[in-house]
C-alpha cells in the first residue's frame, strides 16, 4: 500500500509540473505573439509613410523616378510578406527581414539623392515626414528588441529542464531571432558629390 501511496503521489506532483510548465510555454508564446504583431505594426506604419514621402518629393521636385521607383517597389514587396507567428521560422524571419531591409535601403538612398535639392529639403512637409521616418526606425528597433527579449525567455522555457519536457511534449519549438542585417557592422557611406 505505501508503494502505491508514493507512486500516487509522485505521479500526481509530475502532473502539476507538467501543467505549470505548459502553461508558462503557452503565456511566453503569447508574449511572443504579442510582441511580432507589435513588429508588423510599426513596419505598416513606415510602409503607411512612405507613400506620403514619396508623393510630398514628387510634388516639391522634378525628382530622379528610378528612386522614387524603388522606394515603392521594395515597399510594395514588403507589405506583400505575411507571417504567422505560431510557425514563425528562421526561413521566413530571413525573408520578412531581407524586404524590410530593402524598404530601409530604398529609402536611405531617396534621404541621400534629397540632399540635392535645397528647396525640398527645405520644405517643412518634407521635414516633419523625415522627422517621422526617423522615429519610425527608432520604434521599428524598439520594437525588434522587445520581440528579441521575449523570443528569449520563450526559448530558455522550450531549452530548460523541467519545461522542456512539457515543450517536447506539447510540441513547442524554438523562436528565431531577428539579427543584423549583412554588412550592417560597417558603417555607411555618405556621399553629397
Amino acid at each position: 500500500m505505501k508503494k502505491w501511496l508514493v507512486v500516487i503521489i509522485v505521479a500526481v506532483i509530475a502532473g502539476f509540473m507538467l501543467i505549470s510548465s505548459y502553461n508558462s510555454l503557452v503565456k511566453a508564446e503569447e508574449e511572443i505573439d504579442s510582441v511580432w504583431a507589435n513588429v508588423e505594426t510599426q513596419y505598416q506604419h513606415r510602409s503607411d509613410l512612405i507613400p506620403n514621402l514619396v508623393n510630398t518629393v514628387k510634388g516639391q521636385a522634378n525628382f530622379e523616378k528610378e528612386t522614387l521607383t524603388s522606394v515603392m517597389e521594395a515597399r510594395a514587396k514588403a507589405t506583400q510578406t505575411k507571417i504567422d507567428p505560431a510557425n514563425l521560422t528562421e526561413e521566413q524571419l530571413a525573408q520578412f527581414q531581407q524586404n524590410q531591409n530593402q524598404v530601409g535601403s530604398a529609402l536611405s538612398r531617396l534621404l541621400v539623392t534629397v540632399e540635392k535639392y535645397p528647396e525640398l529639403k527645405s520644405g517643412e512637409a518634407f521635414m516633419t515626414l523625415q522627422a517621422q521616418l526617423e522615429g519610425m526606425e527608432n520604434r521599428i528597433n524598439v520594437a525588434r528588441n522587445k520581440f528579441n527579449e521575449a523570443a528569449k525567455v520563450y526559448n530558455a522555457k522550450v531549452r530548460t529542464f523541467p519545461t522542456k519536457l512539457a515543450a517536447m511534449i506539447f510540441g513547442f519549438k524554438e523562436k528565431p531571432y531577428f539579427k543584423s542585417a549583412s554588412g550592417a557592422e560597417n558603417a555607411p557611406s555618405v556621399n553629397f558629390q
